[in-house]
């Protein structure tokens, strides 16, 4: 079968004919697994595979390889990235706009220790996991991940095992659950990250090995910008910095698999659901950039904790009975430093916008930028006689006028608007979401206050571009160029598990994964 993959997109799609069930077809998965690597390029994979030996290794040597796979929204950030792998939907059909306005939540608190609450309370809709769970109630699924965002929003609203790590411990909210499992707490008491205490982080290869140069000085704000690299001698102190160190990811995995053993995912003769959302390369990235020697050893090192990840889930749950899929959730911009691009900066603008409405009106309504688009309480602003359409035209107008800034939009104009950067923003920003104006930037430019450090949220290449790459039963070696995006993978997995979602998707099943089952036909 043959599927018009990017013209169609933006439409929901009927799946019937791709989810019945046929005579002939392979049994469902037992194991769906979505492999979520922070920030990791698209192009990635292809830059350093020669140099992969382990889990990455096998995506790109044995798996079907998306070569130009993207995350087809703006604002390129972690919430939104996450929210569109197993919801076959947009950012602004979800309703999680960015960061911002993603998965803080005071009223749901931390379980055993401090730190800000968190649950899906904005999601809207459903995911794999509620298909999952309504054709079969036994379903189970697990999430793990460095941050709360990356665990909470593949499954979004439901109360699964949902779990990320805050000072040196992996938790959840109050939202999902008032104890933690007595598998999590003996995980916990081992302390692994305190362990780490005083670890240096040193090449994994020979110096001659990376290309990229150490002493880089606009890298990390300066500081600590060569190797070896090493974490805090206090054991409390080490359990808040190995967050930001490779060791994160290694730490996550093996959460993953003592959960898989506790909850015996994959056990089965239904299809169960693990998502793993790995942090530490967001993170390494942000502070040294794509192009760093640090972000070369940080994937060698994933590499390495992918393949005894993917060799301990097989004892487990058996290769012919799992699927896997990779994909990242946003890419990220060079230094400007390197001389590409620059910085762009709407916080004056905010600023003085802010200023006004406080001296007139006694409130700044909750004036806010994320990643180009300002946000504010329009109800608020027009209750105190503010014209709102005047406000977001002029704002626009300032806008238009930064060093950088490519296109701004407003909401009178967005949904008339033509073009691929109005498209990305009308896949963003959610119905009802109170917003004054949206900026897209020119190619290579990111929004920024100042150098330290890089960043993503931007509409081109750079922050779209996303690896997708599935291994599973049946699949042979083969790298796609057709354009897709990570609306895709939900669907996908939905049809090799033989379930319909739940609601319309914009996200297409991904024939090259799916037609193993119609090859005996």
């Amino acid at each position: 079968m043959q599927l018009t993959c990017w013209s169609r997109r933006g439409a929901a799609l009927g799946l019937a004919a791709m989810l019945t069930p046929l005579a002939h077809a392979p049994p469902a998965p037992a194991l769906e697994v979505l492999v979520v690597v922070d920030q990791l390029r698209g192009d990635y994979l292809d830059r350093f595979g020669r140099e992969f030996r382990g889990g990455l290794a096998r995506f790109v040597r044995e798996g079907v390889h998306y070569t130009d796979a993207h995350q087809d929204h703006a604002i390129t950030e972690t919430g939104p990235g996450h929210a569109t792998t197993l919801s076959g939907r947009s950012p602004a059909s979800v309703g999680i706009v960015g960061n911002r306005i993603g998965v803080g939540d005071s009223t749901a608190s931390l379980l055993g220790t401090k730190g800000p609450g968190a649950s899906p309370f904005r999601f809207q809709g459903t995911t794999l996991h509620d298909w999952l769970r309504r054709h079969d109630p036994a379903t189970r699924a697990l999430s793990v991940s460095g941050k709360d965002r990356g665990a909470i929003l593949p499954i979004g609203r439901a109360k699964a095992d949902v779990y990320w790590y805050v000072a040196g411990r992996f938790t959840t909210s109050t939202w999902y659950r008032s104890a933690l499992p007595d598998w999590l707490e003996a995980w916990n008491a081992r302390r692994g990250a305190a362990k780490l205490a005083g670890r240096a982080w040193t090449l994994s290869r020979p110096e001659s090995a990376y290309p990229e140069p150490d002493a880089v000085s606009y890298e990390n704000g300066g500081r600590d910008v060569v190797f070896p690299h090493r974490l805090p001698a206090d054991p409390t102190d080490a359990e808040g910095a190995v967050g930001s160190s490779p060791w994160a990811d290694s730490l996550a995995l093996d959460v993953a698999l003592e959960g898989v053993r506790a909850l015996q995912l994959g056990r089965r003769q239904g299809t169960d659901l693990l998502v793993v959302s790995l942090s530490a390369t967001d993170i390494v990235g942000h502070r040294y950039g794509p192009d760093s020697r640090e972000v070369h050893d940080q994937l060698l090192r994933l590499d390495g904790w992918l393949g005894v990840f993917l060799d301990s889930l097989g004892v487990l749950v058996p290769k012919e009975r799992t699927v896997v899929v990779l994909t990242g959730d946003h890419g990220v911009h060079p230094f400007p430093e390197r001389g590409r691009g620059g910085r762009a900066s709407m916080t004056a603008l905010l600023r003085s916008a802010s200023g006004t409405l406080k001296a007139r009106h006694g409130s700044t309504f909750g004036l806010a930028l994320v990643s180009g688009l300002l946000v504010a309480d329009t109800a608020a602003l027009r209750a105190r006689g503010v014209r709102v359409d005047s406000l977001s035209a002029a704002l626009a107008e300032a806008a238009t006028k930064l060093v950088g800034v490519r296109q701004v939009f407003t909401p009178a104009r967005l949904g008339s608007s033509d073009g691929e950067e109005a498209r990305l923003w009308r896949k963003a920003i959610a119905p009802g979401q109170p917003w004054l104006i949206a900026a897209s930037l020119e190619p290579g430019w990111q929004w920024s206050d100042g150098p330290g450090s890089t960043d993503h949220g931007a509409t081109d290449r750079d922050d779209t571009h996303v690896p997708i790459a599935v291994l599973g039963p049946g699949l042979k070696a083969r790298r796609v160029s057709r354009r897709v995006a990570t609306e895709d993978i939900g669907p996908t997995l939905a049809a090799l598990a033989g379930v319909r979602p739940m609601e319309a998707v914009t996200g297409q099943v991904l024939p090259e994964i799916i037609d193993r089952r119609t090859s005996s036909r």
